[in-house]
């Protein structure tokens, strides 16, 4: 069975436009991506949107949960911002579906070159073959449970908390 992957935007998808110094949205780069990793595992890539996750609403991360829930797949790695990253994992670790769900971003655009976010992506995929079912964050090699995570914001580092 296909593992779904989740596309809702992020610094993982973000573009620099020149002209006026901005980053934007314009389309995934997940199958570059996923060719220039040289992935040959069955994925279904659905764009959910392509947003900042600083910009992401309640009704958003009920959009994606729905994406989560509907469908076959029991294994789902979603891109997503870092900045609400763990508020979406909260999300989907209280809806309780019977899925193993792995999150997962980048500090860095993937068009900047040297982003974190092709490795990011790799860890996802093998951690969704390999943890039991649950929500889980995975960056920068590590996983964490949906509910014992958080961004620190200072350094950039995500950080293992006690659950609450």
């Amino acid at each position: 069975m296909a593992i779904k992957i989740l596309v809702t935007g992020g610094t993982f998808d973000k573009e620099y436009d020149e002209i006026n110094g901005k980053l934007y949205f314009k389309d995934t780069h997940l199958f570059e991506i996923l060719e220039l990793g040289r992935c040959k595992l069955p994925v279904e890539v659905r764009t959910a949107m392509m947003i900042d996750s600083l910009e992401m609403t309640d009704e958003d991360r009920q959009t994606i949960l729905r994406h989560c829930a509907e469908g076959t797949e029991d294994k789902v790695v979603i891109t997503h911002g870092t900045d609400t990253m763990e508020v979406t994992a909260r999300v989907l670790g209280e809806a309780r579906l019977n899925k193993t769900i792995v999150l997962t971003g980048a500090l860095i655009p993937y068009k900047f070159g040297s982003s974190d976010g092709l490795f990011n992506l790799g860890s996802a995929l093998a951690f969704v073959q390999s943890l039991p079912v649950g929500v889980y964050v995975a960056m920068q090699g590590r996983y964490f449970l949906w509910n014992q995570v958080k961004k620190n914001r200072s350094s950039g580092i995500f950080e293992e908390v006690l659950a609450n």
